[in-house]
């Protein structure tokens, strides 16, 4: 195996320097899941059970392959960005959800067993709405619908 210096390496090296930058807001990465959602709005995406009731631990260790979380983290950009896995606690820090708000977006007390993607999608966009522009911005898009 050559060896070069790591000058050598970046001069020679294919850099892809348009690839998005990583460094991404809250609302930045709520608007780049609901884009990934939408790609495939039929989507029939899998809900969780009963997460309201479920203690702290288990809440936050909560995965299922076909969930709307799970969609967000099979995106190269999000995993670039941070986000380390597909658990439901994970999805609360990443996308910095409270509890309230990640519950309303994938659980099955709102939609039950199924949602589609195109619905959740309009749901993480509401979130980052409020998130970006405050309560009244989120209220006059409210009304422009």
């Amino acid at each position: 195996m050559e060896q070069r210096a790591v000058e050598q390496l970046k001069t020679i090296a294919r850099i892809n320097r348009s690839y998005p930058n990583f460094q991404m807001s809250s609302s930045e990465r709520l608007e780049r899941w609901a884009e990934i959602l939408e790609l495939n709005p039929d989507r029939s995406l899998s809900t969780f059970r009963e997460t309201e009731y479920q203690p702290d631990e288990i809440r936050a260790a909560m995965r299922g392959d076909g969930t709307a979380i799970a969609v967000a983290f099979s995106d190269p950009v999000l995993r670039a960005a941070g986000m380390r896995d597909d658990t439901y606690g994970e999805a609360r820090r990443f996308f910095e959800l409270s509890d309230r708000q990640l519950h309303r977006l994938v659980c099955f007390c709102h939609f039950g067993a199924h949602v589609s993607a195109s619905t959740v999608a309009h749901q993480v966009r509401t979130i980052a709405t409020r998130k970006s522009s405050g309560t009244l911005a989120y209220l006059a898009s409210f009304f422009r619908r």
